[in-house]
């Protein structure tokens, strides 16, 4: 029956080997639950016997790592790790299939956990309640065949892409934006890497977050299934994985196009001459600022009971909002609506004698815009710290959070 283990990094077995051991056998009731497997050639009970055998670690519970996961327990995958430390909210639930509404505020892990018994009760589920970070990466991928990325920044991509190399662990690996997804493996050794594609990563802030921009619901389905896909593959021996070999999904058109890679003799990982023999600080590596570092609230931000006490008295405020179009539609605070895009070539449409209070969903476009304001020489500009977020929060619940 299933086991649940809530694993930790520093007591993973060091003994992976990925072959199938001898004394591996399915019962009656594993031979009729997977009979639709047995009697196909390129499976047969050999492969079974090799599912069964596999450990596959799902890094996030999330968009892509539910139907990984979901598909992977149900092949028959014989022992199954997740990395998440997330718990569920209801904007999870629009692509998060693992996930109900009865499981908003749970802990991923354990939502994901409770599906996954139900649907197999042969698994052996190692749950791994922690963020993946460089003190624990190479400790939990140690005890795993196969590494699946399901993660949604770039920090952590590339800490899974250097802890597989460093280990010898293939990654099957999935991204999603919006309508349009990509799929690979990475790390084998006659293949190339994560860095051999993406020897950098972008500007901080220059690729929007899927909460940012959106990604239809139904795209992380696709993109999680071709990933189980591969990982079914690798283990069977079976097929032409994607190997040196980038798939690219376009939804909306419903198109996919393929791109050759090759490995980067330079690459700094897995490269002739390899420059990084040990995980890094991929938070600094990628630009992200450090939550270890308390962060001081910016002279230029305005808090929501601040706003409401100023609009309360009549205060002369101009609110700007820079989101788009569509989000005005979703809920507004009757501001100016300029998307922070547009603010370049319509900043002429502003008083600089006026103070201007800047707000988005979250607070990080305003803060940009309120940037570029005071480059253009606007003195009394604001960013309202949270944004529409906070103030649905924290002084009108009627307005709808997204």
């Amino acid at each position: 029956m299933a086991t649940i283990t809530d694993a930790k990094p520093e007591s993973v077995a060091r003994n992976a080997s990925g072959a199938a051991p001898n004394n591996v056998v399915l019962n009656n009731d594993e031979v009729l639950r997977y009979s639709r497997h047995l009697i196909m050639p390129e499976v047969g009970m050999e492969g079974q016997l090799k599912l069964k055998a596999a450990k596959v670690l799902c890094i996030g519970a999330g968009g892509l790592g539910s139907p990984l996961a979901f598909y992977l327990g149900a092949a028959g995958i014989g022992t199954l790790g997740m990395v998440d430390f997330d718990v569920v909210d209801y904007t999870n639930l629009q692509r998060q299939i693992i996930h109900s509404t009865a499981d908003v505020g749970r802990k991923k892990l354990d939502s994901a956990a409770d599906k996954l018994m139900a649907i197999n009760p042969f698994l052996n589920i190692k749950k791994f309640d922690t963020r993946l970070t460089s003190d624990n990466a190479l400790e939990i991928f140690r005890d795993f065949d196969i590494v699946a990325d399901g993660t949604d920044n770039f920090a952590t991509r590339y800490l899974v892409n250097d802890a597989c190399v460093l280990t010898g662990k293939p990654n099957v690996y999935a991204s999603i934006f919006r309508f349009e997804g990509q799929a690979s493996i990475f790390g084998m050794e006659d293949g190339p890497c994560y860095r051999c594609l993406y020897p950098e990563p972008p500007p901080p802030g220059l690729v929007p977050s899927c909460a940012e921009g959106g990604v239809l619901g139904i795209l992380p389905g696709l993109l999680g299934l071709i990933q189980a896909t591969e990982v079914i593959k690798l283990i069977l021996g079976q097929g032409d994985p994607l190997i040196g070999r980038l798939l690219l999904v376009d939804a909306l058109a419903m198109k996919f196009r393929e791109l050759k890679l090759r490995k980067n003799p330079d690459c700094p990982v897995c490269g002739t001459h390899p420059t990084v023999t040990k995980l890094i600080d991929y938070n600094e590596f990628c630009g992200i600022r450090g939550e270890e570092k308390p962060v001081e609230a910016s002279a230029s931000e305005m808090q929501v009971e601040e706003l409401k006490r100023r609009l309360d008295q009549g205060d002369d405020l101009f609110i700007l909002d820079v989101r788009e179009p569509h989000e005005y539609q979703i809920c507004n605070l009757n501001g100016y609506l300029i998307p922070l895009g547009d603010l370049p070539k319509r900043v002429n449409e502003l008083d600089s004698s006026r103070e201007i209070v800047a707000h988005c969903r979250s607070g990080a476009r305003s803060a940009k815009a309120v940037d570029f304001l005071r480059q253009a020489g606007f003195k009394k500009v604001h960013n309202l710290a949270g944004g529409i977020l906070a103030w649905a929060d924290r002084i009108d619940p009627k307005v709808p959070k997204y």
